[in-house]
């Protein structure tokens, strides 16, 4: 079998608003029936929101935490999959991708055209994602083969062109009218919000989820009639989620690093059944997935990338995780520690103590219940575990990293 691989990656993709991660009040059935045939990772969370260091961690390996920049002649993955005979194409209609260095390693870049007028469509077909989706199967349908196609879309955070129709389906009798824009809202309030504004905004955002799911149907319909999805290792991935109303949020704002921001759908879809149907809660980052789309051609990591693991052994059940932490960092100074038990992360001041915030994980999903200053001690080691990963990063000394005590990766019972 020649062994294909697509990447659809959605930016701004809220994971909240997706039915195999909880979601109940937004249908999204061809979503949840992709999860069914698939394998979700329900802890995915992003190193940064940064969307270059992020692409340095899913084409080079590169965790954002290691803040070097990557040396001249480390390879990306479109240039070992070259060198390995595949096919490799990059289709977004981000112009800051596009215009990247490592987008070049690509044999082909294909962007999307923007839309002719911005406004909001009439029909879903008129959406720029439906657009996005309709240029992504007129290239499947010539492929060369074994290929990679990469496709990233700005999906949520660019543009809101869902007809207006869809978004009133959301709406019941008493509810606030429904947001009209088509340009995606950005505010930061510091005190309560208006719940009737934000409940808007979740209308006209779930209208966007709505074309995605409609979109995704269209294109596994595509596949399997055309024989692809029998060859086809396919991974729906979010870059960044959207705020809706969060801690007084909604849009990227700050890009605080709260888990409506850095936790993401990650769901791998195998040609053979592998995995459908199971989940797992394994903390998995965006390096991971360098590690396991060259896994997936049989490829050695080379040079090894220290962070980044293979997942397919996860998805065979063969092992439970691959790491007891994330270390989460933003250009800004904003810093975060993720293990399976906690959340550590920085507010205003990397000083002072009322500048860092906890949470117990999985539980406190959406970061509601600060304990910082119940449990200081368990703070204290989350903030010199963060400090140490950095420090055996940095010197290459990785392999001596400690784990972390049993209290910060399984919790006070």
């Amino acid at each position: 079998m020649k062994r294909s691989a697509i990447c659809l990656v959605v930016d701004r993709w809220h994971f909240g608003y997706v039915g195999a991660y909880g979601n109940t009040w937004l249908p999204t059935p061809e979503l949840d029936r992709l999860a069914a045939r698939g394998f979700v990772f329900d802890q995915a969370v992003l190193d940064t929101p940064a969307l270059e260091n992020l692409y340095r961690a899913w084409w080079q390996g590169w965790p954002a935490i290691r803040r070097r920049e990557v040396p001249e002649d480390w390879p990306s993955l479109a240039q070992r999959l070259a060198a390995a005979g595949i096919h490799t194409a990059f289709l977004t209609d981000e112009l800051l991708l596009a215009r990247s260095r490592l987008a070049e390693d690509f044999a082909e870049l294909l962007l999307v055209d923007p839309p002719a007028e911005v406004r909001v469509a009439e029909t879903i077909d008129q959406t720029q994602t439906a657009r996005c989706f309709a240029q992504m199967v007129d290239w499947l349908e010539k492929a060369p083969r074994p290929f990679l196609l990469w496709c990233h879309w700005s999906g949520f955070g660019s543009l809101w062109d869902a007809p207006v129709e869809l978004r009133e389906s959301f709406r019941e009798e008493g509810d606030p009218p429904v947001y009209q824009g088509v340009h995606p809202p950005e505010k930061h309030w510091h005190t309560a919000p208006d719940p009737d504004e934000l409940l808007a905004y979740s209308f006209a955002y779930a209208g966007q989820v709505t074309v995605l799911d409609a979109c995704l149907g269209g294109l596994a319909t595509f596949l399997a009639e055309s024989g692809l999805d029998k060859e086809l290792l396919w991974v729906l991935l979010g870059a960044r989620g959207y705020p809706l109303g969060e801690h007084g949020r909604v849009g990227p704002c700050d890009q605080a690093l709260y888990s409506e921001l850095v936790q993401v759908p990650w769901i791998m879809i195998y040609p053979d059944g592998l995995g459908a149907t199971a989940r797992s809660q394994a903390l998995v980052e965006p390096a991971d997935l360098w590690a396991t789309l060259l896994g997936w051609w049989q490829l050695a990591p080379d040079p090894p990338a220290p962070t980044a693991y293979d997942l397919a052994p996860i998805v065979r059940e063969e092992i439970t995780s691959v790491r007891d932490r994330i270390c989460l960092v933003h250009p800004d100074g904003q810093q975060a520690i993720r293990t399976p038990a906690w959340y550590l992360r920085t507010t205003e001041s990397l000083e002072e103590e009322e500048g860092w915030e906890l949470y117990v994980k999985p539980d406190d999903r959406w970061e509601v219940n600060n304990v910082a200053d119940r449990c200081p001690e368990i703070a204290e080691a989350l903030k010199q575990a963060f400090e140490q990963t950095g420090q055996h990063l940095q010197t290459g000394r990785l392999a001596d990293l400690p784990p972390l005590d049993e209290v910060l990766r399984i919790g006070i019972e």
